[in-house]
C-alpha cells in the first residue's frame, strides 16, 4: 500500500483499552556535559546540566529543564540532522514540548539547549514505535471481548487487540483479513485491501468506520473490523458447507510511522450443519 503522512490524526479515534499501559511516559535522561543519553535509555544519576529529562509522552516529546538553566531556545533535529523545530524559553520555564504526532520518521532525535547562539548541552533519544497483536477473535465465539455483547452485528465481527512496546507514537490505518476467512479483505471479499481510503476497523462511539487509531507508547487497545469479515456469503470468499473445511488467514494491520505492516497468521476450522445460517468458525494462532 502507498503510504501517505498526514501531519495528524484527521479524526480522535476511540481506544478500547484491553489492558493496563506498561508506561504512559517513555524516554531519558541526559549525561554529563554535551554527551547524548545512555544506549540503553537509563536515567543518568548525574543530574548536571540543563536537560534534566527527555522522554515521549503520548504524541509529544517533552523537554525538562533545571530549575536555574541560562537555556534561551531548545531545538529537536530529526534522524536526517534536519531542524524538527525550535523553541523559545521564556525565563523561568521549565519545560518545552514538540508535538511529533504521528507523521514523524523514527531514528534518533537530538536535544540542542543553546544560551543564544552557543550549544551549551544535547540529549540523544531514540523514538521507535513496536506493535504486536496480542490476541484476536471472533465475536461469536467471545462476545464478551466485543463492544456489546447482545448485538447481532458482533457475531460476523472480530476484535483485535494491540501492543505498543516501543517509546513512539503510531497510527493504525488499516485493519484486514487475508486468507480463509468467510468474507476476506481483498478481492475474495470486500475488496478494500488496495483502498487507503478505507480503513475496515469500527468505531462503536461513532457507530462508524474510522479512519485510523492512534496508539501511544507502551499503550494497548483493543480494535474492531468493520467490514465483516466472519459472515459467509454465498459466492464470496470461504463458503459454508457441510464437510468440515480447514485454513489459515493473516491479521495485518496497516501502520503509518513503524514498519508499516504488523502480522500473525491463525488457523481456521469450519463445521456447519445444513443450514447455511449455522455455519461457525474457530481459531488458534499459528
Amino acid at each position: 500500500m502507498k503510504r501517505e503522512s498526514p501531519p495528524i490524526s484527521r479524526r480522535t479515534a476511540l481506544r478500547t483499552v484491553a489492558g493496563v499501559a506498561l508506561t504512559t511516559i517513555t524516554g531519558c535522561m541526559n549525561t554529563n556535559g554535551n554527551s547524548g543519553t545512555p544506549s540503553n535509555g537509563s536515567p543518568s544519576q548525574n543530574d548536571q546540566g540543563p536537560l534534566q529529562r527527555v522522554a515521549v509522552d503520548g504524541t509529544t516529546l517533552v523537554v525538562e529543564l533545571s530549575e536555574d538553566t541560562d537555556v534561551s531556545q531548545v531545538n529537536l533535529i530529526q534522524p536526517n540532522k534536519e531542524l524538527f523545530g525550535q523553541r523559545d524559553v521564556a525565563t523561568g520555564a521549565q519545560q518545552v514540548s514538540f508535538e511529533i504526532g504521528t507523521s514523524y520518521v523514527p531514528g534518533e532525535y537530538r536535544v540542542l539547549a543553546l544560551e543564544g547562539e552557543e550549544t551549551v548541552q544535547e540529549s540523544a533519544l531514540s523514538i521507535q514505535p513496536n506493535l504486536s497483536i496480542v490476541e484476536m477473535g471472533i465475536g461469536k465465539n467471545q462476545s464478551e471481548k466485543m463492544w456489546d455483547s447482545s448485538s447481532d452485528k458482533i457475531s460476523k465481527e472480530a476484535f483485535v487487540s494491540v501492543e505498543n512496546q516501543g517509546n513512539g507514537p503510531d497510527a493504525i490505518t488499516q485493519l484486514l483479513f487475508i486468507g480463509d476467512v468467510p468474507y476476506p479483505s481483498d478481492e475474495e471479499g470486500t475488496n478494500y485491501d488496495e483502498n487507503d481510503d478505507v480503513s475496515g476497523i469500527y468505531d462503536p462511539e461513532e457507530d462508524t468506520e474510522v479512519d485510523e487509531v492512534v496508539i501511544e507508547p507502551g499503550e494497548q487497545l483493543t480494535l474492531y473490523s468493520y467490514r465483516s469479515p466472519f459472515a459467509f456469503v454465498r459466492g464470496e470468499g470461504t463458503s459454508c458447507e457441510s464437510e468440515e473445511q480447514t485454513g489459515s488467514f493473516e491479521v495485518i494491520l496497516e501502520t503509518r510511522v513503524g514498519t508499516n505492516r504488523v502480522s500473525n497468521t491463525y488457523s481456521i476450522h469450519y463445521s456447519a450443519s445444513e443450514e447455511f445460517n449455522n455455519c461457525e468458525a474457530t481459531i488458534s494462532e499459528d
